[in-house]
């Protein structure tokens, strides 16, 4: 009865650790580039040149919401016409093609970087 009690500051410890790991070790690195007399522009390199993000993120969102239409569809079709089983059907196609769209998505953003 009390593991509910023990399970959030876990993973709250979990999420904690994690970050001061991150910053702690960044910053002990910072540091020493900057003893040793290290040029700190290795930090900037890229910053200019991404993709906004709001962009990445819309056309993931809508390749994988495009993905998981075309799931279904192809799903309902081979339903239909198959003698497939629908319950395995169904979620084989939506992940199926669901990836296919995150891989699309991943390749445009690639492109977008590009450009």
């Amino acid at each position: 009865m009390g593991s509910e009690l023990v399970i959030m500051p876990v993973i709250v410890g979990a999420v904690f650790g994690v970050f001061y790991l991150y910053f702690s070790t960044r910053n002990k690195e910072r540091l020493a580039l900057i003893e040793k007399g290290v040029d700190a522009s290795i930090f900037m390199k890229g910053k200019g040149q991404t993709a906004p993000i709001w962009k990445v993120l819309i056309l993931n969102t809508s390749l994988l919401l495009m993905g998981i239409g075309i799931g279904v569809f192809i799903a309902s079709l081979l339903e239909s016409y198959t003698s497939l089983d629908e319950e395995a059907v169904y979620p084989a196609t939506i992940f199926l093609m669901a990836g296919v769209g995150l891989f699309i998505g991943f390749n445009k953003t690639k492109d977008l970087d590009k450009e």
